[in-house]
């Protein structure tokens, strides 16, 4: 036979563990969400500017080869419709 009064607490661990893990793999998910980055083709990336637009003039460059939004590696003169002036 069980104790009742032992099992109790010990659903209670179990039921915390699996919510603690359970929470742990929403947030990993949903921040490797957050760091996917668009496919190059999705973008329209070529290797080469467009009427004077490039890449590593834009706000999005990463140097020496990479963009915040679009999967690497980027031409620093490559640009795609992502394409976002620096300020300044």
């Amino acid at each position: 036979m069980t104790d009742n009064k032992t099992s109790a607490p010990r659903r209670a661990v179990l039921r915390r563990g699996l919510a603690l893990v359970a929470a742990g793999t929403v947030m990993a998910t949903t921040r490797a969400k957050a760091q996917e980055k668009l496919a190059q083709p999705l973008v329209q990336y070529q290797n080469t500017p467009k009427d004077g637009n490039q890449c590593n003039k834009c706000a999005q460059w990463q140097p020496p080869a990479g963009c915040a939004i679009v999967v690497s590696p980027i031409a620093p003169t490559g640009w795609c419709v992502a394409y976002a002036p620096k300020e300044g």
